[in-house]
């Protein structure tokens, strides 16, 4: 008998519970059968500029992280000794963007006046219309807001006297979208760094190193031996003061030059000991 009014105790007040709870449960919602996660679809591939004016004219994607996808830029470095065609290769990209139907400038530095500062010129002569710049952050307000808006393809040429590249390949490919093609001297006559070019390394979509012909023995050039006693990094100069040089020909060169160095100084010493 105890045992059975137990088992009704139990009973009454596993009912109790399941009624107190079906009392405080919240009145179920119906869901909605999909969950709107769409996004606005990319369109098909367009130059770079146009997806640019159309995002900031307001008429763009609805998503920030679109609108970044389809501005995105691309940054192209190629470096070398001199002599190695480095320019060459620069214009040789930027005319066929040009002929992709994109918007182009170039750019280079205004301390290379060897063939004036309106045009960017290889060893060769071929040349391209340029501004020449004393740093790349004046650029866009030399070119004006509206017209580098219009800019697809930035070329940069002598780009190792430029202290500002890094900032100004960041902003260029990363915020407005562009193309930028550098091109540039990777070490000095003394293969130590030169400027800022091989700091644009990690940034870069694609790096071509370029050789030149050794002037001494023919085969492939890798540095840049200077043929006077200046000891300036910066020094602008052609054939006269730069020859292209396999590395055993740079190593027996710097031996002659630092030779030379040593035997011009004693002499200027003794003749002014006289």
């Amino acid at each position: 008998m105890r045992s059975i009014c137990a088992m009704r105790s139990l009973l009454a007040a596993s009912t109790f519970l399941r009624s107190t709870a079906s009392s405080l449960r919240p009145a179920s919602r119906t869901l909605p059968s999909r969950l709107s996660l769409s996004r606005p679809r990319l369109g098909a591939a367009r130059p770079v500029s146009a997806a640019a004016a159309e995002s900031r004219g307001g008429g763009g994607s609805d998503s920030g992280m679109d609108d970044h996808l389809v501005r995105s830029g691309e940054i192209h470095v190629i470096v070398g000794p001199m002599f190695a065609g480095k320019t060459t290769a620069l214009l040789r990209r930027v005319q066929v963007e040009a002929g992709n139907g994109r918007n182009v400038a170039l750019i280079k530095s205004d301390k290379d006046n060897r063939y004036g500062l309106d045009s960017v010129v290889t060893h060769d002569g071929t040349k391209m219309a340029c501004w020449a710049l004393p740093e790349l952050s004046s650029f866009q307000d030399k070119l004006g807001a509206e017209a580098y808006d219009k800019v697809d393809v930035i070329g940069i040429d002598e780009a190792q006297f430029f202290d500002d590249l890094h900032d100004f390949c960041c902003k260029a490919a990363d915020r407005d979208g562009k193309i930028v093609v550098v091109a540039g001297l990777d070490g000095d006559y003394k293969r130590n760094k030169f400027g800022s070019v091989l700091d644009i390394i990690p940034l870069a979509d694609s790096v071509t190193k370029l050789t030149a012909r050794c002037e001494l023995c023919g085969r492939r050039a890798f540095f840049t031996l200077r043929k006077t006693r200046e000891t300036k990094t910066e020094l602008i100069g052609g054939a006269d003061v730069y020859m292209p040089v396999c590395r055993q020909h740079y190593l027996d060169g710097q031996i002659v030059i630092e030779a030379t160095r040593i035997v011009l100084e004693r002499s200027t010493v003794i003749h002014a000991m006289k």
